[in-house]
């Protein structure tokens, strides 16, 4: 962790440095020509802020209740497969993190510690997300396993029939190094993970041979039938789609385009948010990930409509430069600067950023 890093910037400068230029790419890339994953940032510079003044700031409260679980803010960090690519005790430690914090951690599907060792770990909300995998009953063995350990919902990624085309990943031929390995999944599911070859993806190999491209809306009442938990659905871009995620039962959605990483061109996650909000009932949660990078960031996606936020980026980069002391400093510093800017914003309670605290920005209307 650099001395005395006051923004994720240098948290992230730090953590370039420190990690092997693959794992790097592997974490910071997006697919085609990273179009998306550059507009994700650039949503958020088409909005100003419109304060208000004397409006008693004394006390701002960013704490929250989200699908019954309370949280000191409203930010969360999104699954991330592999966290000991970048820190030998991986999920355990980012799961202190959040903990500590106050903060929700969606664990990885393709996490590199058990799911049991992440809960005994936890002190915060626990989610997991999966992907839908052509073997079924190695998904309904992870869902028995999160209700079992505490988990408090399941978030299923709905954007991923096949990975994005990863060039950065191609280019490097990238695997998951041996070491590190899907822990919670038969090494046999998990095997072309590890398969290096030029010109190839090991990530996309896997995905190739276990994702299930079969996947349609009829398939949730499946998952429905096997879990009394909430059940998110992460990659909702659409008003069309959010409608159909609350006639088929969802209990909240997560406004994402996976970081930029699956259909290059696709709509910016805060672009999308939104519509989304606007096509559901008010009391069911709108999460979004994608580019928040500071707390004046989160403070614009709650005025849009989000619930809460999560981040996934950052926490890896806090992780790779002081573990689990990283990753907290990295939501400390973001829940610092939510909490300056909700004061200047003379907006103390999260109740009070809606659409009125929001303006286009003078060189770059938002549409």
């Amino acid at each position: 962790m650099p001395v005395g890093a006051l923004t994720l910037a240098g948290i992230e400068r730090a953590a370039r440095e420190q990690l092997p230029p693959e794992i790097w790419d592997f974490i910071e890339g997006g697919s085609g020509t990273e179009r998306t994953l550059a507009a994700n940032r650039e949503m958020f510079g088409r909005y100003a802020l419109r304060p208000r003044t004397l409006v008693d700031v004394s006390a701002c409260d960013p704490a929250l209740t989200l699908l019954g679980a309370p949280l000191a803010l409203p930010l969360g960090i999104a699954p991330m497969a592999y966290h000991r690519l970048v820190d030998p005790e991986g999920e355990t430690a980012t799961a202190r993190a959040a903990g500590r914090a106050g903060a929700l951690l969606v664990a990885g599907m393709f996490a590199s510690r058990t799911l049991e060792e992440i809960a005994e770990a936890a002190t915060g909300p626990l989610w997991l997300q999966l992907y839908w995998l052509r073997e079924r009953a190695a998904l309904a063995a992870l869902v028995e396993r999160a209700e079992a350990a505490g988990f408090r919902a399941l978030v299923l990624t709905v954007d991923a029939p096949r990975i994005g085309r990863r060039l950065r990943d191609l280019r490097n031929g990238f695997a998951i190094p041996p070491a590190v390995r899907a822990v919670n999944l038969d090494p046999a599911l998990m095997s072309a993970s590890h398969r290096a070859a030029g010109g190839s993806s090991g990530i996309a190999e896997h995905a190739r041979e276990q994702f299930d491209p079969t996947l349609s809306w009829a398939d949730l009442a499946w998952l429905r039938r096997r879990t009394r938990l909430p059940l998110v659905l992460k990659g909702i871009l659409t008003a069309e789609d959010a409608r159909l995620a609350v006639e088929h039962g969802a209990d909240a959605v997560l406004v994402s385009n996976h970081g930029g990483r699956q259909l290059d061109g696709s709509i910016a996650a805060l672009a999308a948010l939104p519509e989304v909000v606007q096509a559901v009932p008010h009391e069911l949660p709108v999460l979004l990930d994608g580019g928040v990078r500071t707390g004046t960031d989160i403070a614009v996606a709650l005025a849009l409509g989000a619930r809460a936020v999560l981040i996934g980026r950052p926490a890896f980069w806090g992780l790779a430069t002081d573990g689990e002391s990283g990753v907290h400093r990295v939501l400390d510093l973001l829940r610092q600067e939510l909490e300056h800017t909700m004061a200047l914003l003379g907006r103390p309670r999260l109740a009070d950023l809606d659409r009125t605290a929001l303006a286009p920005w003078p060189c770059c209307p938002a549409g």
